[in-house]
């Protein structure tokens, strides 16, 4: 089994910290209490807002040297809603990982509510987790880990396809903040 790291306590942290525990991972959460504490996890979910990132490259960057870092994040303009704050060639995954070059930075999580991790399902169908990146290494340690808690893992290609995946979240959360769908709604791959 993994060892995880979850940097973020929020819903989204608390969630992914609990699916993957279900898995029989041994999953840390840290908050920001827990700072100045180092990560032990060889895979490390950052489990933030995207303006977040930044710092934490720049704070914890040596201690993610060689780990599988999970990049959650949407970066969407909060105070209109109408549009990603990255440029339309680039993704915050991308910037992540020039950030982070001695990192396996992989993209995921960031298609699904918290909602749906925790409850394992969209509708009828399993909560289905994407996941992009280069390393393909590093993309399979996460899928077995989100495998073994239960949900269902999809290769969905390169790091390029951050992108997409930052679109399809950013859909996503306008849908529900405009009360087109719920909070505990979300996309089902059905395949």
């Amino acid at each position: 089994m993994a060892q995880i790291s979850i940097i973020g306590t929020g819903s989204m942290g608390q969630a992914i910290s609990t699916a993957l525990a279900k898995g029989g991972h041994t999953v840390e959460l840290l908050g920001h209490a827990e700072a100045g504490r180092p990560v032990t996890g060889e895979i490390v979910v950052l489990a933030v807002p995207y303006p977040a990132l930044a710092e934490i490259a720049a704070t914890r960057g040596q201690q993610l040297a060689g780990r599988i870092v999970v990049d959650i994040t949407n970066p969407v303009n909060f105070e209109t809603f109408d549009s990603l704050t990255v440029p339309a060639d680039s993704s915050a995954t991308a910037e992540l990982a020039a950030a982070l070059p001695d990192s396996r930075v992989v993209k995921a999580f960031n298609t699904t509510f918290a909602a749906t991790l925790a409850s394992g399902t969209v509708g009828d169908l399993p909560t289905t987790v994407l996941i992009a990146g280069d390393d393909a290494g590093a993309k399979s340690a996460l899928a077995e880990a989100v495998g073994a808690s239960g949900l269902r893992a999809i290769d969905a290609g390169a790091l390029a396809r951050a992108r997409e995946l930052e679109a399809m979240g950013f859909l996503q959360i306008t849908l529900a903040a405009a009360e087109k769908i719920s909070w505990t709604a979300g996309f089902a791959v059905i395949s």
